[in-house]
């Protein structure tokens, strides 16, 4: 059903101010509430965190590729479209080809309307061409109608999420995922607020995790209900993009099967986002267009 256009409910509100409603076949729209000009509280920080914790539960990742008829062509790299991805990936056909990722970038605001959306800018292996993802990274997330921003992990489809909710827009963001054999190191590091970094080791088996793709990405989430609207968010500026393959450490551009990623909506008729070409290699920058 991807022409279809979703809304989030948050899990702790029976209904959204501003969230479009059906009657019959009548939408309605309700007034947006007024803008918070202050610092979410500690506690609306914990119920929203509360809740993207368990959309994250049910999130599925990997990128929903469609055949690029529109899609510009980018200097040395093969040019993708995705509803739910953008930015880029390196990929190879032989399992174990990567090693590690990494990249740096600083966490984007996002401007909200009364609507949930969220976009979500990460590192990681896997899921461009295959069926698990070994990530982290940022959310900068439209909850009720007000900015709220969190670091988080995710092992899919172990369903393992971690999030801190320390985040604000600007801070300066390095993150990595290395893998010796079946062992995943996650490492995040927030050089400007405290209690955001994550450190964790996870395993997985050969024959499930493949490591055929290594990505730095722009994502607007898709769970069960859909694909979550995509946050009006300041430009996604990724530097120091690098991956290891087969032994040999390179940046995003030295990578086999490079691959560029605009994000188009559902009746692939526009672009949610744009992707740049990249500079020197390793850096690049995603722009939004539209929500969905």
């Amino acid at each position: 059903m991807r022409l279809l256009r979703y809304l989030i409910v948050s899990g702790s509100a029976a209904a959204m101010a501003g969230a479009v409603t059906l009657s019959g076949v009548t939408a309605t729209t309700v007034a947006a509430p007024a803008r918070a000009s202050h610092a979410p509280s500690a506690r609306f920080l914990a119920e929203a965190r509360i809740a993207l914790v368990h959309y994250l539960r049910h999130n599925h990742p990997q990128a929903m590729l469609v055949h690029a008829r529109h899609a510009r062509a980018v200097k040395n790299v093969t040019a993708t479209q995705s509803f739910n991805w953008s930015g880029y990936a390196d990929t190879a056909s032989t399992a174990q080809t990567f090693t590690k990722v990494s990249g740096a970038w600083t966490t984007p605001s996002v401007t909200c309307s009364a609507e949930d959306q969220i976009t979500s800018n990460w590192v990681g292996l896997d899921g461009f061409n295959s069926n698990t993802v070994e990530q982290l990274g940022t959310i900068s997330w439209c909850y009720r109608g007000t900015p709220t921003y969190f670091t988080w992990y995710e092992m899919f489809p172990a369903n393992t999420v971690q999030v801190g909710a320390a985040l604000k827009a600007g801070d300066k963001i390095a993150a990595s995922v290395t893998r010796t054999g079946t062992s995943y190191a996650l490492k995040l590091t927030d050089s400007t607020t405290a209690g955001n970094n994550i450190s964790v080791t996870k395993t997985c088996a050969l024959a499930m995790c493949k490591d055929t793709s290594a990505e730095w990405i722009s994502e607007r989430p898709s769970f069960s209900t859909g694909i979550v609207p995509q946050a009006h968010y300041n430009t996604f500026k990724l530097t120091s993009g690098a991956q290891t393959a087969n032994g040999t450490a390179g940046t995003i551009g030295t990578g086999p099967g490079v691959n560029a990623i605009t994000m188009i909506d559902s009746t692939q008729a526009y672009n949610l986002n744009t992707v740049s070409a990249l500079t020197g290699g390793n850096s690049f920058s995603t722009t939004w267009k539209n929500s969905f």
